[in-house]
């Protein structure tokens, strides 16, 4: 495919910011929750909030380029790639997104009940899920390059020998 390289490229770097992105919510919530601090609590949360725009184009950009990578491919590290990002943009839009929102909106109501412990436990583990996909994948991804890389030297005759 022309421009492969560009492609792959940018697909590891949307797929690095959002694996950073996701890990930096993780560590900002769990050190406010260990400082105890209403108000740095609510700053995190809102952060996290505003981090969602640079979060989500991340994960669809890193979506994207990999189906456009994987050329239709629903077998072997690329398949297994696909399955797994589609189980982190489930989790992602159906927990994590929704717990942002309710803990943001609870914490700027000074609402630390339960039910704000409940959704926190939610959040840490459906982040810790993400965080260990999207590792995976980028492991696999760091794998499938270097398969290709082999394969292409081989196809020009460059191979060891």
């Amino acid at each position: 495919m022309p421009g492969s390289s560009i492609l792959r490229l940018a697909h590891a770097i949307c797929g690095g910011l959002a694996l950073a992105t996701i890990a930096s919510f993780f560590a900002a919530s769990a050190a406010a929750e260990a400082a105890g601090g209403e108000a740095l609590i609510l700053t995190v949360k809102t952060a996290i909030l505003w981090g969602l725009a640079v979060l989500v184009p991340a994960l669809a950009a890193t979506g994207i380029s990999g189906s456009l990578l994987a050329g239709g491919k629903t077998m072997g590290l690329a398949g297994l790639k696909i399955r797994r990002t589609r189980r982190a943009a489930a989790n992602g839009l159906l927990v994590l997104v929704p717990c942002a929102v309710l803990l943001q909106a609870k914490a700027a109501a000074g609402d630390f009940d339960i039910w704000f412990a409940v959704l926190q436990g939610a959040e840490f583990l459906a982040g810790a899920l993400n965080m260990m996909l999207l590792g995976l994948n980028m492991r696999d991804g760091i794998r499938l390059s270097a398969m290709l890389r082999r394969e292409s030297a081989w196809k020009r005759g460059r191979h060891p020998g």
